[in-house]
């Protein structure tokens, strides 16, 4: 136990100790999930990830790695060096005279024919491998002596240059001669060492050693280097593979790359929108403007006097009894306490008002411009995860849309791809009987876009819910080119006139339902003036609005607009 005399003992002394930069006690993992999620973004469920794809893909930490930054310093010290033995030793001006002379040498021994003469003499004075390359296929006989002699001057024109590139790019200062084959050899060894120094200056940066050469790496070693180097590099990759077992990434069951589960999902989705609201300005960042005080289902904090009329379900019973012994002064009936109404306390609450939501995904062929089918799926997890997480209550269905629409559950999101391009007719005039029993979804060209069928469907979705607040979120990037008319599906390229007349019957109907259709458009090589107008005309017909985004920045959009619509609804 310590006491006054034993109390203290010897007292350590710190020099230059900083409160900024002292490091945590705890240092974060690094994301592995969100450059597997952007990966499988980008493919869907073609491929998994790889362990190299991983390792490349994530920015580990260096410090975290105990002897990683000392190891990599020697070797990088050690190519230096091997490099500045090399300058020091070597000097290139003689070896450029003798490539001249070689070259010069091999030209004056052709003879050309008379007709490529004057071309030929051009070609040697301009030292121009395309002229001289241009010259043999002119050759009439690929086998005559002027087409082999050709050849051989290419290649003797080709380590001239070599020779002048070695020359120029590095600095010697040494008075040993080279030959041609030793300035080659000195230019491929040069080179291999500026490899390995930019790949180790990577690695140590970010830890990744995966992406080092080791067989290159090798050559320049002793063997205990390459020991240490490899240990390093398997504790790294066994480091990685327990982070990734951490964030939801799991191997596959044939062993050939990684795949996501629900938690890599949840991750992954927390990300996001903590990226799109830490860009909200600070007199935005609250959920709601103000709640709505009444008679509402969620309680809150603060109370209020108990008025004739109000639920007792939410009477803060602790508070209540503490006035009435307040107001008794502790006095109790048989130790019973006696409440009187000026005593009682309620909860205050708010109401929580239910939106019902379908977001319309475009998947057309035109949707790989740019990308732009990533922006969707990474907008769509964003918004599934908002209102999982902030407003449960609500209802939200996704539609993938093409020649045709189909649901998709929360978990397909990220394996939807925009559909491969089949007909690349400038006109295109098809239709076919979807009831014929020879007939089916299969046979039928997807990389149409049905906005009229997406309508339909997101209205019977939305038909079912029991709230006033429905809306349609569709993303596109521009006219509609297919629709449906009874059984008859209809693909008409350029957009057709029918086929805005279809939709826009579609968006009427959805009107008449209370529906609201809300447009964000996103930019595409084919969009005109006509794509816009028709956008408005939609949006209009339904009291929605249209937003123009330009893809990265959609997931912000849509949940910025999510955010503010339950604003209006609340306010």
């Amino acid at each position: 136990m310590a006491n006054k005399q034993t109390l203290g003992g010897i007292i350590h002394t710190y020099q230059k100790y900083d409160p900024v930069n002292l490091p945590a006690p705890t240092v974060p993992p690094p994301d592995l999930v969100s450059p597997a999620m952007e990966h499988m973004l980008m493919f869907g469920d073609a491929r998994r990830l790889t362990d190299e794809e991983l390792a490349r893909a994530i920015h580990l930490d260096p410090s975290q790695i105990a002897g990683l930054g000392p190891s990599l310093d020697s070797l990088v010290a050690m190519l230096l060096e091997r490099k500045r033995k090399i300058l020091a030793k070597y000097e290139t001006q003689s070896v450029q005279g003798t490539a001249r002379k070689e070259f010069e040498k091999a030209a004056g021994k052709i003879d050309p024919p008379p007709k490529l003469k004057d071309r030929f003499k051009r070609a040697i004075q301009d030292e121009q491998l395309r002229d001289l390359e241009n010259l043999w296929y002119q050759a009439d006989d690929e086998r005559s002596k002027f087409a082999r002699q050709l050849v051989s001057l290419v290649e003797t024109l080709g380590n001239k240059y070599q020779v002048d590139e070695l020359a120029a790019k590095y600095q010697f200062t040494g008075r040993t001669s080279l030959t041609i084959p030793e300035a080659l050899a000195i230019k491929e060894e040069l080179e291999k060492i500026e490899q390995l120094l930019k790949q180790l200056e990577e690695a140590r940066k970010n830890a990744q050693i995966g992406i080092i050469d080791l067989e290159l790496l090798e050559q320049f070693t002793e063997p205990g280097d390459m020991e240490k180097l490899e240990e390093l590099q398997r504790m790294i990759e066994n480091y990685v593979r327990e982070m990734a077992e951490r964030q939801g990434l799991e191997r596959d069951g044939k062993g050939r790359g990684f795949r996501l589960t629900p938690k890599a999902y949840r991750l992954f989705q927390g990300r996001l929108l903590e990226r799109i609201f830490s860009e909200l300005k600070a007199s935005r960042s609250g959920r709601h403007q103000g709640p709505i005080v009444g008679e509402g289902a969620v309680e809150m904090s603060h109370t209020k006097q108990y008025e004739f009329g109000d639920s007792l379900a939410h009477m803060d019973i602790p508070q209540s009894f503490i006035n009435a012994m307040l107001r008794t002064g502790g006095q109790t009936d048989g130790g019973r306490i006696q409440l009187a109404q000026e005593d009682i306390v309620i909860h205050r609450t708010r109401n929580t008002p239910k939106c019902a939501t379908c977001v319309i995904m475009d998947m057309s062929g035109s949707m790989r411009y740019d990308g732009q089918y990533v922006n969707v799926k990474r907008m769509a997890l964003a918004l599934e995860g908002l209102i999982r997480r902030e407003y449960p209550g609500d209802y939200l269905q996704m539609i993938e849309m093409f020649t045709f629409a189909r649901p998709t559950p929360p978990g397909k999101l990220i394996e939807l791809m925009p559909k491969p391009v089949t007909i690349f007719d400038p006109y295109v005039r098809l239709k076919v009987d979807m009831s014929r029993d020879d007939v089916n979804e299969y046979r039928v060209p997807h990389h149409f876009t049905n906005i009229q069928r997406s309508l339909q469907m997101a209205r019977q979705f939305l038909a079912t819910q029991d709230t006033p607040n429905r809306q349609v979120i569709l993303i596109t990037d521009g006219l509609p080119t297919a629709h449906f008319q009874g059984t008859w599906l209809y693909m008409l390229y350029p957009p057709d006139p029918l086929t805005e007349a279809a939709t826009m019957r579609e968006g009427m109907l959805c009107a008449r339902e209370g529906i609201t259709i809300n447009i964000f458009l996103v930019p595409s090589w084919s969009q005109s003036e006509e794509d816009i107008r028709f956008a408005y005309r939609l949006a209009e017909g339904t009291k929605g609005r249209v937003f123009f985004t330009a893809g990265r920045d959609l997931d912000r959009y849509v949940v910025w607009d999510y955010v503010k619509r339950k604003r209006e609804i609340l306010a």
